[in-house]
Parts: structure tokens; sequence; C-alpha cells
């Protein structure tokens, strides 16, 4: 039986929709002739986080919910690999956004543990 998940009362959907706000602001600061490139492909990934958190919260049981846990946490390996590069090749500071990732990455781990998934 799945218990009832309000995806806005979870820390993992709070903490990555504050992400997503320092993300935003992080990639105005990018070159703009790159919209379409790498700050198209981290503008995609960061939303899919809180987005598929809220998703499966809605899903019918604990098993589909930690199917969606599972996309969001993809989407947190793949939005931490283009912070790195967005470091690497535009100079820019992600330091904090990348910590702040990994913090909500090890919430997404423990919170998937807490579901009933047989």
């Amino acid at each position: 039986m799945k218990k009832n998940h309000n995806f806005r009362e979870l820390f993992i959907w709070k903490d990555s929709m504050s992400l997503v706000k320092k993300i935003y602001l992080l990639t105005n600061k990018l070159p703009k002739d790159d919209r379409f490139g790498l700050v198209s492909q981290i503008n995609r990934s960061y939303i899919y986080i809180p987005s598929n958190i809220a998703e499966g919260s809605g899903r019918t049981t604990e098993k589909e919910f930690s199917r969606f846990l599972v996309i969001a946490m993809s989407s947190s390996y793949e939005l931490e690999t283009q912070l790195i590069l967005a470091s690497d090749l535009f100079e820019i500071d992600a330091t904090n956004e990348i910590n702040d990732l990994k913090n909500i990455q090890n919430k997404i781990g423990a919170f998937k543990k807490t579901l009933i998934t047989e």
C-alpha cells in the first residue's frame, strides 16, 4: 500500500526547487551564444529533478514513486556533469551548486530507501 506523499512537503523537492533558482541565475552568467548548447542542456536537467519527484509522488505505488526518484537521480548526475563542464569551459564557479546537488542526491537516495517497494 502506498503512503500518501505531498511533494510540496518533501525536503528533496523543496531543496531541488531552491537549486533550480540558483542554477537559473548561474546559467544567466554563461555566454549568450551558448543558449542552445550546454545552457539548454543544463536548463532541462535541473527542471527534471523536482518535476520527477512531484510526478512520482502522485503515482499509486511506492514502487512507481521509487522509479521516478531514480529518474530524478539520473537527471541530477547529468546536471552535475554539465555544471562541471560549464565550470571548466566558461570559468564560472559552480562549487556551491555542485555541493547543493550532491546533498540532494544523498537525500534522494536516503528517501528512496524508506519506500516500501515489494
